[in-house]
């Protein structure tokens, strides 16, 4: 049985620090990897391959790596093309349940809120929304995310690691941000729930540019090798 999150005291913040530091906590990840890659001619871009690997499976590895209790991975666009290039892969000691969106074209949100719904069955303590389109992103960027949500300001509900002043993903959010994007308007994503609670949220700040790295176009794919020397390709 998962232990439940401890209560931290508010009255000392170093104390407050130290006993979340030590908490359980239950993360639930919610992938998204549904989008119409409309900028990439319609080729799903969680499909890209590091060195013969697909973004999607790497990510999916990094989480389990992490620690993170389980995933849900959200397919939409090429969704039986990109499950079976995932057949046979296994995420270590981390279950993944698959969800469909049939409608990606109506945006990221749409996909969120399908993820959220599923991992609001799971028994969330806290959701990490990731990306599928982050090749950077590896085990070690997702343990100090969640460290630094174990050192978190009181009365954080959302993180959001913030690299030079501008935000990055994965995000994290706790349970009752996921119930409250739940029952609102299909408009209201984490974006617009920032806005909305911004003493809410803590701008973890961080150097790693990994966060902020993602691959939207085929100039973004040149870019990364030209920065990182990292070169995706198709399949």
């Amino acid at each position: 049985m998962t232990a439940p999150l401890l209560k931290c005291p508010v009255s000392d913040p170093s104390e407050h620090n130290l006993d979340c530091a030590f908490a359980r906590i239950r993360v639930v990840a919610v992938l998204l990897a549904a989008g119409t890659a409309s900028r990439m001619g319609g080729r799903p871009k969680c499909l890209l391959q590091v060195n013969g690997q697909p973004l999607a499976q790497g990510l999916l590895q990094a989480l389990a790596l992490a620690g993170v209790d389980e995933t849900v991975l959200v397919l939409g666009h090429c969704a039986e093309q990109v499950q079976n290039a995932l057949a046979h892969f296994s995420a270590l000691n981390m279950p993944v349940c698959q969800v469909l969106n049939s409608s990606p074209q109506d945006g990221q949100n749409s996909s969120l809120r399908i993820g959220l719904a599923k991992a609001n069955t799971l028994a969330a303590d806290w959701v990490m929304v990731a990306l599928a389109d982050q090749p950077l992103i590896n085990a070690q960027d997702l343990q100090d995310l969640i460290a630094a949500v174990k050192l978190r300001p009181p009365g954080t509900r959302m993180l959001v690691p913030q690299v030079d002043g501008l935000p990055g993903n994965p995000v994290l959010f706790d349970a009752s941000v996921m119930a409250e994007i739940l029952t609102a308007t299909p408009d209201m994503g984490g974006k617009q729930w920032q806005q909305a609670h911004p003493t809410s949220v803590y701008q973890w700040a961080t150097a790693n540019t990994h966060y902020r790295i993602d691959v939207d176009s085929p100039a973004d794919i040149d870019a990364l090798a030209a920065t990182s020397g990292l070169r995706l390709q198709w399949d």
